[in-house]
């Protein structure tokens, strides 16, 4: 498993922006967000994946105010689509410590 993460990092982070319209996967790890950062364009949906094997997360975008996801177990999963540029910093609510950011460009 740990293999497959690495790998799924090294691609997205060697790929470079992800391409509007498509699906990019955000993985959670060992209290990480992998990758921590994340550079898509617009129309890019992110899907945020519960790796852990006991430990549930959630993602909630603060500065925007926006109601925080549901909270994933294990295995479970929650997306969101990006349609504007911008820098986007995010955190899992049960742990502040575990942070992200997507950055939106064009």
């Amino acid at each position: 498993m740990r293999r497959l993460v690495l790998a799924a990092f090294i691609l997205v982070t060697l790929a470079g922006p992800a391409v509007a319209g498509e699906s990019v996967r955000v993985g959670m790890d060992k209290m990480l967000f992998m990758p921590r950062t994340l550079t898509i364009k617009p129309g890019t949906t992110v899907e945020w994946v519960n790796d852990e094997k006991r430990t549930s997360h959630s993602v909630l975008f603060e500065k925007e105010g926006l109601p925080e996801s549901d909270r994933l177990f294990p295995g479970e999963s929650w997306k969101r689509t990006f349609d504007k540029s911008g820098v986007y910093p995010y955190r899992c609510g049960p742990h502040p410590e575990m942070t992200g950011v997507i950055e939106v460009t064009k």
